[in-house]
């Protein structure tokens, strides 16, 4: 697993932080950066959590192309 370039990407342009991130889904910032540095794969429950934050379904951030 690659690094979550979609998911930096989305949480960019709604203008948040890692931190802005992490508080709104209840994680700690270390486990946004291990997520976006695909050191981490998270539970679909926190996936989901970050979908809905960010204003992108599952296949935009989490989908890996063939």
């Amino acid at each position: 697993m690659g690094k979550n370039l979609k998911l930096k990407a989305a949480r960019v342009l709604k203008g948040m932080t890692q931190n802005d991130l992490a508080q709104a889904v209840n994680v700690t910032r270390q486990t946004i950066v291990a997520v976006e540095s695909g050191n981490y794969n998270p539970t679909i429950s926190l996936c989901v959590d970050i979908c809905k934050v960010l204003d992108v379904t599952l296949n935009d951030l989490f989908w890996e192309e063939e």
